[in-house]
């Protein structure tokens, strides 16, 4: 081999791979932050009211982001914070014992935030997002069941991604002892989140 032919051998191999780093730099997860502003987000809940019916509400403020490449889903993270002063069942005065020293403690305790660990269990658009939840000054870890909702362009010029996730907490994992009856040891949790992709 001459020394032309090397050289351009050199620069063949250096240029693919220069090729393959930004092909793996451009498959790395992208940012997103949650579209609570469009309200295009909600977080839900649910208990039995004496085991005769369903009590619903939501947390009206809550904030976060999470970072997603749909190549690698199991990288994924979320982070969000919810302000439990916020807690709204369209009843006032219900309203108003939630956020008392028998519930979430607002008092003391007026966020409550999730920090995911791992994700697991990948198939189908689905996983499971393991992380610790922090409520009424209580951490513990929970699973959220995950499904895809899809991702896209906007209308805007942005690029969205959307997922609905659940879980159930038992209520004295988190220091939450008010009697309720048996059939309501535990809350349902319902989760719609829109991130809007950084740029």
């Amino acid at each position: 081999m001459n020394l032309a032919t090397a050289t351009r051998s050199f620069i063949t191999k250096s240029l693919a791979g220069t090729a393959l780093v930004i092909a793996a730099a451009g498959t790395q997860a992208a940012d997103y932050v949650i579209d609570n502003k469009g309200a295009h987000a909600s977080i839900n809940f649910a208990i039995q009211h004496l085991g005769y019916s369903w009590l619903t509400g939501r947390f009206n403020t809550f904030e976060g982001s999470f970072s997603y490449d749909a190549e690698k889903p199991a990288a994924s993270t979320v982070n969000v914070t919810i302000d439990t002063t916020s807690v709204d069942s369209n009843h006032a005065e219900r309203d108003k014992h939630l956020r008392g020293e028998d519930f979430l403690n607002t008092g003391k305790h007026p966020k409550a935030t999730f920090t995911s660990t791992a994700v697991n269990n990948v198939a189908d658009g689905g996983f499971d997002l393991v992380g610790n939840l922090t409520l009424n000054g209580v951490t513990k870890p929970v699973t959220i069941k995950v499904s895809k909702v899809g991702e896209g362009k906007d209308p805007w010029g942005g690029y969205r991604a959307g997922f609905s996730g659940e879980t159930k907490l038992n209520l004295k994992d988190f220091n939450i002892n008010y009697n309720l009856g048996p059939a309501s040891e535990s809350v349902k949790l319902w989760l719609n989140v829109e991130g809007i992709r950084k740029k």
